[in-house]
């Protein structure tokens, strides 16, 4: 099958796809478990141990298009854009899940990360997988979200096929915004249409085409840098801790008050009071104690930085 037979995969409109994707890297079986099924449990989680390996070698291949997705994603957002990633099945799942992330852990505004899913929340924890053959659904969900040219939309699919997702994307081209294509195939299975692309090679899968495994495990790897990365250079880290935490439960608050006394020396009980007088923020608190200064004194230093600590503090 052709490069350009297999761009056909994607032009039936809301219609399955009868093809074969037998020559897919994500649809091969794989040599080294051919026995799987008299493995004993032992020798299965061996296995798996070592496949997986695989998974984290094949995104450390990537990491120039992925440093790049962060640097692009980071100026949209900066300018008023947002991230939309987008996906079927697993895949969706899994940009859902990355996106929901984003709030507790950095305070940001769940409009700015929004994860789509074919099927919608309902498919979450319900297969719907037969809806990521609609290609005119993934652009419908790009009006419908009002994408612009100052967002990103990010596709997510590991066999690289899924109609859903390039209806997505190429209507996100069509209304300028920049595309990032995720995939676990090369490109010579699948051609290049999109400003980015992700492509970690994992491999076939332990259990022939279940790419909930390897390929998802690459999936959760890359979305977990990419998310985490953007977050840093929106100024949401400072070192290595979350600064922008959400202080919404007793975890939460207990770690917030922990970063206060790492980086303050100040006792428990200090850190604590701190932290209410900031409006429980963190990066408020540092702010605050560092510079000498009230919390509308420090969010407006702030403020000047975009948002970034280590520069108001300079």
């Amino acid at each position: 099958m052709s490069s350009e037979s297999n761009v056909g995969l994607q032009s039936n409109g809301s219609g399955s796809q009868n093809c074969d994707r037998g020559y897919l890297l994500t649809e091969q079986a794989n040599p080294y478990s051919q026995n799987l099924d008299r493995l004993s449990p032992l020798e299965i989680v061996e296995l798996f141990n070592q496949e997986d390996l695989k998974a984290v070698a094949a995104v450390g291949k990537e990491k120039d298009a992925i440093a790049q997705a962060i640097t692009v994603i980071a100026n949209a957002i900066n300018n008023g854009g947002r991230l939309f990633y987008i996906g079927a099945g697993t895949s969706g799942r899994l940009g859902v899940l990355d996106a929901a992330e984003c709030p507790p852990t950095f305070c940001s505004d769940p409009e700015l990360i929004q994860g789509i899913l074919a099927g919608g929340m309902n498919a979450m924890v319900r297969s719907s997988e037969a809806l990521e053959d609609r290609e005119d659904d993934g652009a419908a969900v790009i009006q419908e979200k009002n994408i612009s040219d100052r967002d990103v939309v990010f596709g997510i699919t590991a066999g690289g096929t899924t109609p859903y997702v390039h209806g997505a994307l190429k209507a996100a081209k069509q209304r300028g915004a920049k595309t990032i294509f995720f995939c676990c195939v090369p490109a010579d299975q699948f051609p290049r249409h999109y400003d980015i692309e992700i492509r970690p090679l994992v491999g076939a899968e332990i259990l022939a085409g279940s790419t909930r495994l390897k390929a998802g495990t690459a999936t959760k790897l890359v979305l977990n840098t990419i998310s985490t990365g953007v977050m840093v250079q929106l100024g949401k880290v400072y070192g290595n801790r979350m600064i922008d935490v959400s202080v919404t439960n007793s975890k939460l608050e207990d770690r917030a008050i922990r970063i206060i006394c790492d980086l303050t020396s100040l006792c428990r009980e200090e850190a604590t009071e701190l932290l209410e007088r900031s409006g429980r923020s963190v990066k408020l608190a540092l702010l605050m104690h560092w510079k000498g200064v009230d919390v509308p004194h420090a969010a407006q230093m702030l403020q000047v930085t975009k948002g970034h600590l280590g520069r108001a503090i300079t």
